[in-house]
């Protein structure tokens, strides 16, 4: 499981609970955690988890993408680069897929085609942005069925992220149509461990227990 945040508090309180394998960032994130600095924030947060921490482009050109690609992993053998779901993010994933550290995480994913292209491009990992299709009225989840089956029949190396996580049920659900990786935020994970039954059965037992 991954953290979808950027702010550094928030991922030290998940990382002590010993469940948060990496986290995903990206510019929205950033500003909403009071930084401009990338990569000290980025690198920051490498020092936290340990793990895979993804860090976006801001180019929307191949050229661009991939310039900005090799500054960013440059910082840490533990991050990886967001490349959007688009025809110049296919070039870049596909230069970038060829780096002894080419670490891509496609993001905005949002059609089993897309999937299909960014594992085909070289993709580390796909990330299908669910709740933004659920919002548009679509059935985000079934993005997610049909490229697990996609990257299962084509047995591509490629790891299927569900991401834009709205609630603990897209988290369960998440996991029952074969996401490889979930990134949540903060709130949704604090959400995701509690149950009203879980808090009455230990009230009894302490009650009883005085």
């Amino acid at each position: 499981m991954f953290l979808d945040t950027a702010n550094v508090e928030e991922i030290r309180e998940a990382a002590s609970w010993g469940v948060v394998d990496g986290v995903t960032t990206n510019p929205t994130l950033m500003m909403r955690a009071g930084t401009a600095d990338l990569k000290t924030n980025t690198l920051k947060i490498v020092d936290i988890v340990q793990g895979p921490v993804s860090a976006e482009v801001v180019a929307t050109n191949a050229a661009g993408m991939v310039q900005e690609a090799r500054e960013i992993l440059s910082w840490s053998a533990h991050v990886f680069v967001k490349i959007p779901a688009t025809t110049e993010g296919l070039k870049a994933m596909r230069e970038i897929s060829t780096w002894p550290n080419g670490r891509v995480n496609a993001t905005l994913v949002f059609s089993p085609a897309q999937a299909y292209l960014v594992a085909k491009a070289g993709a580390t990992y796909a990330s299908v942005f669910v709740g933004r299709m659920d919002d548009a009225g679509l059935d985000g989840m079934e993005v997610v069925r049909q490229a697990r089956a996609i990257f299962d029949n084509y047995d591509f190396d490629c790891r299927l992220l569900a991401a834009s996580i709205r609630h603990t049920a897209h988290v369960v659900d998440a996991l029952l149509a074969g996401a490889d990786i979930i990134t949540v935020p903060f709130g949704v994970l604090q959400k995701t461990i509690r149950s009203p039954f879980t808090d009455a059965g230990l009230e009894r037992f302490l009650a009883d227990w005085a």
